[in-house]
């Protein structure tokens, strides 16, 4: 019986794996990855297999989620299963590990910086202070979800933070941006009408996280609606209520407007 190893690669570049993860790949018989819930701002999986000696054979999801690619070549030897950000921040990376441990296959984590720690490092913000994460989709003739709005509006009127992770079609090179996650939220807001994103709700944007050319920005809709975060990938961040440092990091970090410190001693 041979191993699997689920390894997390970080959000920017092969430079950001732990020297142990290194070694680990390095010393694997065979390596697949998947860059299709996220993928690495400064590196490229060339990169990586330049990095670590050996090919990345990249899965679509069907053969993740569905396949034995990976249980059969990790009944046979070390094998390691490499993703962007943490390695078991995806439901179907837990599950793969389930299935691996069920067929009797010794599994190992090698954690990675996530987005869902990092995010609220960049803004200044606690992470302890944020609630249910959610995700926006892109909007599909006859389907426009709302739930994203009601489970943003439920960690808000409890005072907590929301991460708000946007829309990936990797298959399609589509990454939804800021901008349209603003915008969706005001079609939401018109559509449900509970007065969470008015004109004076503060809203964060993060971009790149991670990586050399990370931004954070953080301001009322009209501005957030044409603020230029720059290439992909884009998360925002909807604020409850703040901490006094807290206020203050985003006036100095994101450029929000002074007056949020104000309102916030």
């Amino acid at each position: 019986m041979g191993e699997l190893l689920f390894v997390g690669l970080g959000l920017g570049g092969v430079d950001d794996l732990s020297a142990r993860a290194l070694t680990a790949l390095r010393g694997c018989d065979q390596v697949f990855g998947e860059f299709y819930t996220s993928h690495l701002i400064d590196s490229t999986p060339e990169d990586l297999e330049r990095a670590i000696g050996r090919k990345v054979h990249r899965l679509c999801r069907k053969e993740v989620e569905e396949d034995e690619t990976v249980l059969e070549a990790a009944k046979r030897g070390r094998v390691a299963f490499v993703t962007a950000g943490d390695t078991m921040a995806a439901t179907t990376h837990v599950d793969l590990r389930i299935r691996a441990m069920e067929e009797g296959i010794p599994t190992q984590l090698f954690h990675g910086v996530s987005i869902f720690t990092a995010c609220a490092s960049a803004l200044g913000l606690q992470p302890y202070k944020f609630g249910r994460t959610v995700t926006i989709p892109f909007p599909e003739p006859g389907y426009t979800p709302l739930s994203p709005y009601e489970n943003i509006y439920e960690n808000w009127a409890r005072g907590l933070h929301t991460l708000v992770l946007l829309d990936i079609r990797e298959e399609e090179g589509r990454y939804m941006t800021a901008n349209q996650a603003v915008q969706w939220l005001l079609d939401a807001e018109r559509a449900k009408g509970m007065g969470m994103i008015t004109a004076r709700t503060l809203i964060c944007a993060a971009a790149r996280v991670g990586s050399r050319t990370e931004k954070v920005a953080a301001g009322y809709p009209d501005r957030m609606l044409a603020e230029d975060m720059g290439p992909p990938l884009h998360a925002v961040v909807l604020p409850g209520k703040l901490h006094f440092i807290e206020a203050y990091a985003l006036v100095r970090f994101a450029g929000a407007p002074e007056e949020i410190a104000d309102q916030n001693l």
